[in-house]
């Protein structure tokens, strides 16, 4: 087909025929980028199953790393926004239940400070400043217990010659009374999704299998191995909760956006502050130990989790193992790029789950091309990292360290650059360890993959600049991957609608243009089979990306406004709360018009005998009514228009949480 095109051109230009030559060119472009996305697929696919065949855990490493008195420090950020007090209970506890000694973990509260005492979001920061105080108290209590049996042990050790199958009956005690704690935990847990389900399956359940191993082992025990396995039970419950809110304080950012929480905070770190009362509000000033109100204490890691994320108890042990292997001392990010929680209800939820469960396969070969991008629900940073792609701005009068950069919206792709540029490793783990929520309804969906779109264009000169610094053979490789990441969410649903909706002629008739994707999306049904989807699932994943090409270039078009403002946007952040998020009433009726058009084009066309691309229009209209009916609603689709009308002065974001609050 694209041979075809070419051999065509010239004599077009013979001909001076200016338009012609204007739409084959365009189809070539097109087309090309459809190509490429196929071809860099299938490299990514080979490049997961290397890498899956090949990477192992090194269990003796991660052993020696947790039973090590000088581990790393590590400590747990989970920037929190209005978030059910649910959602953030179970990802502390993810976070609390890593198996990694002296860690912290510490609840980033971005709500804005209320005044009243009243109302549902007093109420809802009231519970998010509970929180790290009810855990500490019940961590506290099982620590102390099992502090007090290792120093009772080591005591009898120093003394007398131990009975080792005294000791082991001892041990076997605990492990008893653990084993029916968590069965006590999990039967009392009050389930209502498959959220909690796997938060069951990863924390508690597989915290209870840990402890029904040990008593029913066989395994003959040395007092080396007792003594590990006392200082197993004070590891478990070895955490450190505390809060912080931001906003409180006039010096700190107050940047709408999650990187700006992460780092105000981390700018903190490794100093004593006093509060200060000044005209217009309170402040953090560095002092003295002896006269600090604050202290956060230094960290050589750092794991990020959003609030609606888990990981397993061996996350934080696995990765920072392999950070700390002297071959991998330039790591400066790794991850397991999240996986969606499996089990959901809702038909939208799962089929938008299955593009992430993808996404994660795609991340994976990115790592063998060195082209890796921090996906930033989850990941574990090297806190000298960071320190060195640091930059100090200014926000209201006051000195602000960036860290994280909040140019655009996605500040973790953004950030990918900034910590490859100074000579910083990116790494994927190839195991699924880490899980996050998927929007449930349309609406949140919007948010989501609209905040996803947006910034890819705006961080493409700084990956240019990246590539030119560096360049080389392996860059070249590394640009390939890289480029299309950024540019493909643009590219990719403006090449679409461009094909679909423009007049191509009569010579652009052809079935080759379809046949080209054969091969990827047979290749995507069967990863979608292998990671627990129907293979009939890709048709469903191809009306849900159908249904979001008005929401993509929603995202590409905000993109674009910022680069010629310099404005940025506002950064939206996905509701995690019971009830339907309304959608946007703009995308619903771009929806429609699309569904029209498709219609409209499709009839015309075959009026003109272009029977091909009449019946190919015709069939994505039917498609994408399908996606409309059954990811939307059609009531619902009627009730998000008629709201957003009346309240079209909200932007999106404002107008979804008014909506979903509403419906509570």
């Amino acid at each position: 087909m694209i041979h075809e095109q070419f051999y065509s051109l010239p004599i077009l230009v013979e001909e001076r025929a200016w338009y012609p030559i204007f739409m084959h060119l365009l189809f070539l472009v097109l087309t090309s980028f459809l190509v490429y996305g196929g071809v860099l697929y299938h490299l990514t696919r080979i490049g997961y199953f290397k890498r899956f065949s090949k990477t192992g855990n090194n269990s003796d490493r991660e052993q020696e790393l947790v039973f090590n008195n000088d581990a790393p420090r590590l400590t747990v950020l989970v920037p929190s926004y209005k978030e059910e007090q649910r959602v953030i209970m179970q990802t502390l506890l993810s976070a609390a239940f890593q198996i990694y000694p002296r860690r912290r973990v510490v609840l980033l509260i971005d709500n804005p400070p209320v005044s009243s005492t009243a109302g549902h979001d007093y109420w809802q920061l009231s519970k998010a400043r509970s929180l790290p105080i009810t855990l500490t108290e019940y961590f506290s209590s099982h620590k102390q217990t099992f502090v007090q049996a290792e120093n009772e042990f080591l005591s009898r050790n120093d003394s007398v010659s131990n009975d080792i199958t005294t000791e082991v009956e001892r041990l076997k005690k605990f492990w008893a009374e653990l084993e029916s704690h968590f069965s006590g935990l999990i039967d009392s847990y009050d389930e209502h999704n498959h959220v909690d389900r796997l938060f069951l399956t990863l924390i508690y359940e597989r915290l209870q299998s840990i402890f029904s191993e040990k008593r029913i082992s066989r395994t003959v025990l040395t007092l080396e191995a007792i003594r590990r396995e006392y200082r197993f039970l004070v590891i478990l419950f070895d955490v450190e909760f505390d809060s912080f809110e931001r906003k409180k304080y006039l010096n700190c950012s107050h940047a709408a956006n999650k990187a700006m929480n992460l780092n105000s905070y981390i700018a903190l770190v490794g100093g004593y502050y006093r509060e200060e009362r000044v005209p217009g509000g309170m402040v953090l000033s560095r002092c003295e130990e002896k006269e600090a109100t604050l202290s956060i204490p230094e960290t050589e890691y750092y794991i990020t989790l959003d609030a609606d994320s888990l990981v397993v108890p061996e996350y934080s042990m696995r990765l920072i193992s392999m950070m700390e292997n002297p071959e991998n001392s330039r790591v400066g990010i790794a991850q397991t790029p999240y996986s969606a929680i499996p089990g959901a209800d809702s038909l939208l939820e799962r089929i938008a789950g299955a593009t992430t469960d993808i996404q994660y396969l795609i991340h994976q070969g990115f790592t063998f091309f060195n082209a890796t991008y921090w996906v930033g629900a989850n990941a574990v940073i090297r806190a000298a990292a960071l320190q060195d792609i640091k930059i100090v701005t200014h926000e209201r009068g006051y000195e602000v360290s960036k860290f994280i950069q909040d140019h655009t919206v996605i500040e973790d792709t953004e950030s990918s650059i900034d910590i490859a540029g100074k000579n910083w490793n990116l790494y994927n783990h190839p195991e699924r360890l880490a899980y996050s929520a998927t929007p449930p309804d349309f609406g949140s969906l919007v948010i989501q993959r609209r905040r996803w779109a947006n910034g890819g264009l705006l961080i493409l000169p700084k990956l240019v600049r990246y590539l030119f610094r560096n360049f080389s053979l392996s860059g070249i490789s590394e640009g390939f991957f890289r480029f299309h990441y950024l540019v493909s969410i643009a590219a990719v649903n403006i090449g679409l609608l461009m094909l679909m909706l423009l007049p191509f002629g009569e010579e652009f008739n052809t079935i080759w243009l379809p046949l080209t994707s054969l091969t990827y999306y047979i290749l995507y049904a069967r990863d979608l089979k292998q990671n627990g989807y129907r293979i009939t699932d890709v048709f469903r994943v191809y009306a849900l990306n159908l249904l979001l090409i008005p929401v993509n270039l929603g995202g590409v078009f905000k993109s674009v406004e910022q680069a010629f403002t310099g404005k940025h946007i506002p950064f939206a952040r996905t509701p995690k709360i019971e009830g339907r998020t309304a959608a946007g009433s703009s995308y619903i009726i771009f929806s429609y018009v699309l569904l029209v058009q498709f219609l409209l084009g499709g009839m015309y066309s075959i009026i003109k005998d272009h029977l091909f691309l009449g019946c190919f229009s015709l069939m994505n209209a039917a498609i994408l009514l399908y996606a409309i009916i059954i990811f939307i609603g059609l009531k619902e689709s009627v009730e998000d228009v008629m709201q957003g009308v009346s309240k079209k002065e909200l932007p999106i974001e404002e107008f979804a949480f008014s909506t979903a609050q509403k419906s509570l």
